[in-house]
């Protein structure tokens, strides 16, 4: 069993409640609609119940597992709007604007409880989902840097077939501060607990490993990790390590004897964009890895983005992920 159909049936254990903003896509209303169906989710979409069983209809969809929300329930918009006003410091006049939007609706479902995740990005950008999210759901405790990772499922690594690592940062923060990067730790390790069923073992990764070079960029990495060891003393974290010494055992050996972490990490913290999209995007393509994501993290709840180019198959990987999540705050 592969990785993602492993999410699908640890999904269809114990079914949560997934909305869908941008049910107008089609993609989105057949995914939704699939995933009721398989029993990956309890599925929620937003819209205008008639066109929407209309478009069900016309595509031959199964609706039986669907629930459908109407964005303009006056009750639904004052009870969303007076917790948006009060935790904004708004007038609630200007936060029922704000709520009725399919996003930020969304997005206050899963805050007072009405759903356990969020699946968007089909038909908005990712900067759109993100504010969204981070004005409505809100942070993890002790967060204020959201981010996002991949799971890259390596079909062979020194004899490990399908071997899965979380890469963080590869598609927002473009040049994280050390404090940053230790939250982006701190969330990835979290994403692997809850995700992957593995204990997070970090490896901040830099060009160069303990000291073999200086460099501004060098020194930001040996800052995150100490913040990190300061503000999350019970994760297993070290760095600087370049990318061979903190996979390999034997190369670990060589150049980061005694480190608990080199030559055995899980999670690989990119200490920028550049490199963290440019190997993802290398290790996908030159490997022939599987790449998962990019998937959000830092939220109090699960929220999940996909690319505007996603398929229905694509969205329904999506929403068994971030069930998956949602199984362990529920």
């Amino acid at each position: 069993m592969g990785l993602v159909e492993d999410f699908i049936a640890k999904a269809k254990s114990r079914p949560v409640r997934i909305v869908f903003p941008e049910s107008k896509d089609p993609r989105i209303l057949a995914a939704a609609c699939k995933a009721g169906e398989l029993g990956i989710a309890v599925p929620i979409v937003l819209g205008d119940a008639s066109e929407l069983r209309r478009m069900a209809t016309e595509k031959g969809l199964s609706r039986d597992k669907l629930r459908i929300v109407s964005l303009t329930d006056d009750a639904t918009l004052d009870r969303f709007a007076d917790v948006y006003a009060r935790a904004r410091g708004l007038r609630t006049a200007i936060a029922r604007k704000l709520v009725a939007k399919p996003l930020a609706f969304g997005g206050m479902m899963v805050r007072t409880g009405e759903a356990d995740g969020m699946v968007a990005g089909a038909a908005n950008a990712t900067a759109s989902v993100i504010q969204a999210a981070s004005l409505t759901i809100g942070f993890q405790d002790g967060l204020s840097t959201p981010s996002s990772y991949f799971v890259m499922i390596i079909p062979e690594f020194m004899g490990q077939k399908d071997k899965p690592l979380i890469f963080a940062d590869c598609g927002m923060n473009i040049d994280p501060t050390p404090t940053q990067l230790s939250e982006i730790a701190r969330a990835s390790a979290t994403s692997a607990r809850n995700l992957l069923g593995q204990e997070p073992v970090v490896a901040f990764l830099s060009f160069s490993t303990k000291g073999s070079a200086n460099h501004a960029a060098v020194d930001k990495v040996r800052e995150a990790v100490r913040i990190t060891r300061e503000r999350y003393p019970d994760l297993l974290v070290d760095g600087e390590l370049q990318g061979d010494a903190a996979l390999v055992p034997s190369v670990a050996e060589k150049k980061a004897k005694g480190s608990p972490v080199a030559g055995r990490a899980n999670v690989l913290i990119f200490p920028d964009l550049d490199a963290g999209n440019i190997c993802y995007k290398l290790v996908q393509y030159l490997a022939k890895a599987k790449a998962l994501g990019p998937l959000l993290q830092g939220f109090a709840k699960p929220v999940s983005d996909m690319s505007r180019g996603a398929t229905v198959d694509d969205i329904i990987g999506i929403t068994a992920i971030t069930a998956t999540q949602a199984q362990k705050l529920t």
